[in-house]
């Protein structure tokens, strides 16, 4: 089964529908790539992905083990580089709300960090920086 259908709008923007639920998320090119910048770019998702996807594994983690991390807060950062032009270095920072987290729970959602899919199916050149704001 198809999971995204994506049409070219033109001016270097397309408009992706997730075939299961209908959401769309709309690209477009970065301003210093020729775009306007008005949306996510494909590599804004590429980083927005790696955050979410680490984000959702230690939720799981969390629900298994009766840990709230509601409210967490993420920043992500992209960092690019040239000749070629990729992504170079994706950094996320979370910030996880005050709520008394023992040593062994934050040891715990820590620890699996790095064991989801997106984390595991990216280019080993492109850094990773996992930072944990308790």
């Amino acid at each position: 089964m198809i999971t995204i259908e994506t049409n070219y709008l033109g001016d270097l923007r397309t408009e992706n529908v997730h075939v299961q639920s209908g959401a769309k998320i709309v690209t477009d090119a970065p301003c210093d790539n020729r775009g306007k910048g008005q949306s996510f770019s494909p590599t804004d998702l590429l980083a927005t992905a790696l955050g979410n996807c680490i984000m959702t594994i230690m939720g799981i983690k969390a629900m298994d083990n009766g840990i709230d991390l509601v409210g967490t807060r993420l920043e992500i950062t992209k960092i690019m580089a040239s000749d070629p032009r990729r992504v170079a270095e994706v950094v996320v920072a979370f910030f996880f709300p005050d709520k008394n987290y023992t040593a062994e729970e934050k040891q715990l959602i820590e620890s699996v960090a790095g064991t989801s899919p997106v984390p595991l199916s990216l280019h080993p050149d492109l850094k990773q920086t996992i930072r944990f704001n308790w």
